[in-house]
C-alpha cells in the first residue's frame, strides 16, 4: 500500500487527490499538511509529522516549495511538486533536491498536454519550414497571459526550432518571420483550459488539440506521477518522462 502524503491538502486540488487516493486500491493517506490548516486531522506544518510516507504530492504554493524539499530530503521522500510560478532560485532548489531525492515537477500535470508536447515536437521536427503558432483559452478570471502551459509547449518546441523566437500576440504591422513561434491567449466564459498548436504549410495544416474537462484531471496527473517516481533514482521527472518511459 503506497501511504501519499498530501500537501496544500485543504485546497481545491489538494482535496481532489485526497478523494482520488481514497477510492485508489492501492494508495492511503499518510498525512494531510496545510499551511492553512482548517480541518481537524490535517497538519499545519509538515516538519509536525514524524509517521511514514513513500511519496508527497504537493498541490499548495511555489513559496513553500523550499521548506517542503527541506523535509523531503531529510526524510528520503520522493516528491512529486505540482506548483507552478516557481521563481529562478526556488527551481535551482528543486534542481538541488533532485540530486538526493526523485522530484516529480511538470509545468502542467496532465497527461493528455504531455503527449500533445511530444506529438507537436515530432510534427515540428518532420515539417521544418512550417510556421507554428500556439493558442490557449481559459476563463476570464485567468490573471497571467499566456498561460504556463503555452509557455513551457513553446519552449519544448524550442528544443527543435533552436533559433526560434516567441512573439506573444501580435499588433502592428509585418509579415510573420518563418522563425517564430507565436502565442495567443483568449479568455472568455468559464474554459478550464484549451491548448492548441498548428502547424502549416502552405499546402496542410495540422492541428493538435488538447481540452481539459474538469481540473481533476491534474490531481489524476498528480497521482500517475506518484506511482511513476516510487522507486526511481534520485533525478529531476516530469510528465514527459511517463509519456516517452
Amino acid at each position: 500500500m503506497i501511504k501519499v502524503l498530501i500537501n496544500g491538502a485543504c485546497g481545491r486540488m489538494g482535496r481532489e487527490v485526497e478523494k482520488l487516493v481514497d477510492a485508489a486500491q492501492d494508495m492511503k493517506i499518510a498525512a494531510r499538511v496545510d499551511k492553512m490548516a482548517d480541518q481537524s486531522g490535517c497538519y499545519s506544518d509538515i516538519n509536525d509529522f514524524d509517521g511514514e510516507a513513500d511519496v508527497i504530492i504537493d498541490f499548495s504554493n511555489h513559496l513553500g516549495t523550499a521548506e517542503l524539499l527541506d523535509y523531503a530530503v531529510r526524510k528520503n521522500i520522493p516528491t512529486v511538486i505540482a506548483t507552478t510560478g516557481h521563481t529562478d532560485e526556488e527551481l535551482e532548489i528543486i534542481g538541488d533536491a533532485a540530486k538526493k531525492i526523485p522530484v516529480f515537477h511538470s509545468a502542467n500535470m496532465s497527461l493528455g498536454v504531455a503527449l500533445l508536447v511530444e506529438l507537436a515536437k515530432r510534427a515540428a521536427e518532420v515539417m521544418p519550414d512550417a510556421d507554428i503558432e500556439i493558442v490557449e483559452t481559459h476563463h476570464n478570471r485567468k490573471l497571467d497571459a499566456p498561460s504556463g502551459t503555452a509557455l513551457m509547449i513553446a519552449k519544448e518546441l524550442k528544443k527543435i526550432r533552436q533559433k526560434a523566437k516567441f512573439v506573444l500576440g501580435r499588433s502592428g504591422n509585418g509579415k510573420r518571420e518563418p522563425d517564430e513561434i507565436g502565442i495567443s491567449a483568449v479568455r472568455r466564459g468559464n474554459i478550464v483550459g484549451i491548448h492548441e498548436v498548428y502547424v502549416s504549410t502552405d499546402s496542410q495544416t495540422i492541428t493538435l488539440k488538447h481540452e481539459a474537462h474538469s481540473r481533476a484531471l491534474f490531481a489524476e496527473g498528480g497521482i500517475s506521477a506518484a506511482r511513476f517516481i516510487i522507486g526511481k533514482p534520485a533525478g529531476l521527472y516530469d510528465m514527459n518522462s511517463i509519456v516517452t518511459e
